[in-house]
């Protein structure tokens, strides 16, 4: 039912845990250290966190929960492969955020007391999540009553119910969203911005450089003029090498694709099995059934509002007038059929309340209805739904007397929201739906608009088994004959296929050009030697793929020849800057004054003005931080040695600066620093948290 009870409705807020983990998640998210063999090690350990060991079983719940969670806010029933490895990587930094802070609070001494966490809860000050969850819409206002009702039912249910279990969770995200507060608190109150800093600042942002620069661009020399030597690669490796560490072990490998797109026979069968439908379609009497039983999505037959199908469906839809039949039409591999049962004018949303009966505790539907009536008659009668709804309810919306809140079409299964929309306010209503029986009040109706009830079926454009029985067929044909490298390359080169490539990729990538869900071939990957060639065809929709390892990026400093192609460019760039220096060092012999160094190298001198420290970005050209730098540290009327630059080499002559006014409010620019300051702090000191972290990631064995 989606919203049907308080605490299945907050799940998220109770899962996705503190706003400063969020942060934590963020930044651990590229600091995973895998730590030995991908496919070796304990069979149950998701991954460890300085000796702290994440179960696969423990990981599972959350990720099943998290899942939950996101359908619900999406609306969506199932979920892509893209969608699901998001969820997989954020559970796994929650979970990694969660171990982390737990050791860091523990370490300080950070607690919240049984004091502090009452107080959040019913205090003075509640917590953020007790007024989204408790609160009265209309003032903003904490509900008192509602949440002592609330609790005083908690205290009545077993500490294993269900609903006991959710509000303890629901209390320990509370709990560490405190906690996490303090922790950042600690650390802004920690940071001071003296006197000078706060002085410096200033000068950064508002002192003015004024200068005139010469340029030769790297792009002026030709990359194919150039050829670095393996001295210019080696020295460009070891001044950088601290760019080279992989934090995480990567693998790449090249792949052929064995496509499975449906042939001229299967576009003529699906088109007349199609036309087929539609005509079967536009003849039922019963459209639900044939619904039912033909469409591929299952789609139930309900009322929608404009805006919830598709552009082209939903146009066609609301200039059709009830009883039309459209369609089929072809969108994005899927042909569409669509009957207009009926065009009216409904609300937008609808607040209302429920009575959720179990058949199965009442002795059968018959009975439970027959409850459900009396339950009805009493309400009628002026007996207060709130107080029937906590004595008969069996879902946790009792608790708060059977209130559903406010929501839109399509929150609710077809039943219930039929009987709601198509309701008045104050209607009281008995119905049966997967759930159970409901007795339900209709509050208010909000809003309204044009909806349109509508049956679907569609169909979608896909390969027959044949066609793809033959393109799995060459591919294992492939394998039989590939199998190791040389042969790999030949047989593709005289088969004609082309080889694709994924380079560099991480145990949990979840996106291969050209493939949908590649996570068995990672895994296979990951698994793998170098050189290896896959001994299974890994099948993805209509694609088949054999795959073969061709490099193993192991944690650490990668050696030189592994980032060797990488760093070509740059190389070339660094050759290119030494032929460009040597050009301006000898335009500079004999030279004084920039408009000389300009004239030797064919080159205009470029007036700059007003350019400040702070954002070093020079009009027309780019960012250039080694040459603002240079300016802002040298003396004006003197000509500059050559600077090699990010875009080219540049000589330059400082007209002068001018300086800001004087720093009159030092208190205010200590505020502003210690703001930009601030900011940064948490981040920087989880990443502290990080980097000094064991953390390993088994998370390929398993997903």
């Amino acid at each position: 039912m989606g919203i049907m009870s308080f605490l299945r409705n907050r799940a998220g807020i109770i899962i996705v845990g503190a706003i400063g983990f969020a942060i934590v998640a963020f930044l651990v998210s590229d600091a995973v250290q895998m730590g030995g063999s991908f496919m070796q090690g304990n069979q149950i350990e998701v991954g460890e966190v300085d000796g702290k060991v994440i179960s696969i079983l423990e990981f599972n719940e959350k990720v099943e929960q998290n899942t939950n969670n996101f359908k619900q806010q999406m609306g969506q029933s199932n979920l892509d492969p893209q969608m699901t490895s998001y969820i997989i990587e954020n559970t796994w930094n929650q979970s990694i955020s969660q171990i982390l802070l737990s050791k860091e609070m523990n370490r300080l001494g950070l607690v919240v007391s049984k004091n502090e966490l009452n107080d959040l809860v019913s205090g003075k000050n509640p917590d953020p999540q007790i007024l989204q969850n408790f609160g009265d819409p209309q003032t903003g206002q904490l509900n008192r009553m509602q949440l002592n009702t609330f609790l005083e039912n908690v205290k009545s249910q077993p500490a294993s119910s269900p609903v006991s279990q959710q509000w303890t969770a629901f209390l320990l995200n509370i709990r560490e969203n405190k906690l996490s507060q303090k922790y950042t608190n600690l650390i802004r109150n920690s940071l001071y911005v003296t006197s000078l800093e706060a002085k410096e600042d200033y000068d950064q942002r508002n002192k003015l450089a004024n200068f005139n620069f010469v340029n030769l661009e790297y792009s002026s020399i030709p990359d194919n003029q150039v050829k670095p030597t393996d001295q210019d690669y080696s020295d460009y490796y070891k001044e950088n090498k601290f760019r080279f560490k992989n934090s995480l072990e990567k693998r790449s490998i090249e792949y052929i694709v064995f496509d499975a797109n449906p042939s001229k026979s299967d576009s003529a069968d699906v088109k007349a099995m199609v036309a087929k439908t539609a005509a079967e379609f536009r003849a039922t009497t019963n459209d639900s059934l044939f619904v039912s039983i033909n469409a591929e999505t299952k789609i139930p037959v309900s009322y929608v509002r404009k805006g919830q199908l598709e552009p082209a469906l939903d146009s066609a839809v609301f200039n059709a007038s009830k009883g039309a039949f459209i369609g089929p039409l072809f969108s994005a591999g899927v042909y569409k059929m669509v009957k207009v049962l009926d065009i009216k004018v409904g609300p937008d949303s609808v607040k209302a309340s429920h009575i959720l009966l179990n058949p199965a505790t009442e002795g059968g539907i018959d009975k439970a209805k027959a409850k459900a009536d009396s339950i009805r008659n009493l309400i009628a009668k002026g007996a207060s739904f709130a107080e029937l709804a906590s004595k008969f309810g069996t879902d946790a919306s009792k608790d708060i007397g059977g209130d559903l809140g406010t929501f839109a079409r399509g929150a609710m299964v077809p039943a219930f929201e039929e009987a709601v929309f198509n309701g008045n306010t104050g209607d009281l209503k008995v119905i049966t739906t997967q759930f159970g029986v409901h007795v339900i009040k209709i509050n208010s109706q909000i809003g309204s608009s044009r909806v349109a009830k509508v049956a679907i079926v569609d169909k979608s454009f896909s390969a027959s088994n044949k066609t793809q029985q033959e393109a799995y067929a060459k591919a294992t044909s492939f394998i039989s004959l590939a199998k190791n490298a040389e042969i790999f390359d030949a047989e593709a080169k005289k088969a004609g296929y082309v080889k694709l490539l994924a380079e560099n990729m991480v145990p949990t990538q979840a996106f291969i050009p050209g493939l949908d869900n590649p996570r068995e071939m990672v895994r296979w990957a990951f698994g793998a030697d170098k050189g290896d060639v896959s001994n299974q065809v890994f099948e993805m929709g209509n694609k088949f793929a054999v795959a073969r390892l061709i490099d193993v990026f192991e944690e650490g400093t990668l050696p030189l020849d592994q980032v060797k192609k990488d760093i070509e460019p740059m190389v070339v760039k660094k050759v290119k800057a030494r032929i460009l220096i040597e050009k301006m060092e000898k335009a500079l012999s004999g030279s004084t004054s920039i408009d000389q160094v300009a004239q030797k190298v064919g080159k205009v001198v470029t007036p700059v003005q007003n350019i400040v420290f702070a954002n070093p970005v020079i009009p027309g050209l780019s960012q250039e931080n080694v040459l603002v730098g240079t300016i802002f540290g040298s003396q004006p009327g003197k000509l500059s040695k050559p600077i090699e630059g990010d875009q080219g080499v540049y000589v330059f002559l400082v007209n002068g600066f001018s300086k800001p006014a004087p720093l009159t409010n030092t208190f205010k620019q200590k505020a502003q620093a210690s703001q930009g300051l601030a900011q940064r702090a948490s981040s920087e000191a989880f990443k502290v948290l990080r980097d000094n972290s064991n953390i390993k990631d088994n998370r390929v064995k398993f997903f």
